[in-house]
């Protein structure tokens, strides 16, 4: 991470965009790793951490049927949650994760290190799943790295598809 966030801030500053984040299994560590960096208010705009289904709902947006249909950690509720952390910000940039980082409240379907990503920006919004090893800490910090890397890489002039 330590060329990834300058090399973020390097792209949004460029580009006139802030950022938002809606974390809830991170609590909030993407926003910190974000304006870790000096100057980071220039381009980051704000940090929420919906942590409960409650707080997605009303800090978000995220319908309560949505949540209870597909689960908290899920790609409708991840993509929820970009799409309401847009809304909710003046950002044109936000990320969104939600995910079971443990070491309980695992599944069959969605065990231990399942986490959910969005991503929005205004060429598109695109999600993935990944399951990251590792105790709580590792699985949060893996899913902090992840969601920087992949909007730098979704940034770039190469820039990848959208999904």
């Amino acid at each position: 991470m330590n060329t990834t966030l300058p090399l973020l801030a390097q792209q949004l500053l460029a580009r006139h965009w802030m950022m938002a984040t809606a974390e809830s299994c991170t609590g909030g560590l993407i926003a910190a790793a974000c304006t870790d960096l000096a100057g980071s208010s220039a381009w980051f705009e704000r940090g929420l951490v919906t942590y409960s289904n409650e707080a997605k709902t009303d800090l978000l947006g995220v319908p309560a049927e949505l949540i209870a249909q597909q689960g908290a950690v899920s790609e409708a509720v991840a993509r929820a949650m970009v799409t309401g952390a847009l809304a909710r910000s003046r950002a044109q940039v936000a990320v969104a994760v939600t995910g079971v980082a443990g070491p309980g409240g695992g599944s069959a379907s969605k065990p231990v290190g399942t986490v959910w990503l969005a991503w929005a920006t205004p060429q598109g919004l695109w999600s993935e799943r990944q399951v990251f090893a590792g105790d709580r800490a590792a699985v949060r910090q893996a899913t902090v790295k992840h969601a920087l890397e992949q909007l730098v890489q979704h940034l770039s002039p190469q820039g990848l598809a959208f999904g």
